[in-house]
């Protein structure tokens, strides 16, 4: 009866040491292979709602459409506006599909969600993540996607946690990039404190906040 005690202790401990070594040694500190100009880019753009949607827009619309393909929009479930400005921006960009997409996700946590239904959201949202990233391409052979831009809020927690049991699991998984928002100025977010150790990168729009989050980087104002 001891035998699978010590098995289940030893894949603990095998479990704790890969997310130890996935964590501390992200694939960011690894050199990567310099893309030439015709190479095109899988990237997938988070729409947080409102103004994270506005700011997100705002840093994409120099996006060069023709070298970023395909690219995903992931839109919070019922947030209708974010969607109809992805089709807008699409549009003014002469794009068809399958250049681009636009997904629902289940929300993490609804405005003026109670505390004590908010676990049992976040696990429908952590699972529709994982469908998406870890899931769908296992199935389908087909890698989710190369490059994730997130801005907050707080589902993005779900798409970033997704996308580490993916690295966990040894599967091929997409950078991350977070972009802090530009109303965060003397502070950084809650979805931000939270996400930064974690993110390959992560990029403050004041200077100042470099002190609070290090390793973090500055760009000057994205939006």
């Amino acid at each position: 009866m001891l035998w699978p005690l010590w098995l289940l202790w030893l894949s603990l401990v095998a479990l704790g040491v890969r997310i130890f070594y996935v964590v501390v040694f992200p694939r960011s500190s690894k050199p990567t292979m310099r893309r030439s100009e015709k190479d095109t880019c899988s990237i997938t753009f988070f729409l947080g709602s409102g103004g994270h949607t506005s700011e997100m827009f705002a840093m994409i619309s120099a996006l060069d459409v023709q070298r970023y393909k395909p690219r995903l929009y992931l839109v919070s479930e019922g947030d209708t506006l974010s969607a109809d400005k992805a089709y807008a921006f699409e549009s003014r960009s002469q794009s068809t599909g399958p250049d681009y997409y636009v997904k629902f996700i289940p929300r993490a946590r609804k405005v003026h969600q109670s505390l004590l239904s908010t676990p049992f959201s976040a696990l429908v949202s952590l699972w529709s993540c994982l469908d998406l990233c870890v899931i769908g391409p296992l199935l389908s052979g087909k890698p989710f996607t190369e490059v994730v831009i997130l801005n907050g809020p707080g589902t993005c927690v779900m798409i970033c946690l997704a996308i580490y049991i993916a690295r966990v699991c040894g599967l091929k998984s997409p950078r991350m990039i977070y972009v802090e928002s530009f109303a965060r100025v003397s502070s950084l977010s809650l979805s931000g404190k939270l996400l930064r150790p974690f993110v390959d990168r992560f990029i403050v729009q004041w200077p100042h906040l470099l002190k609070e989050a290090p390793r973090s980087e500055h760009r000057g104002w994205l939006v």
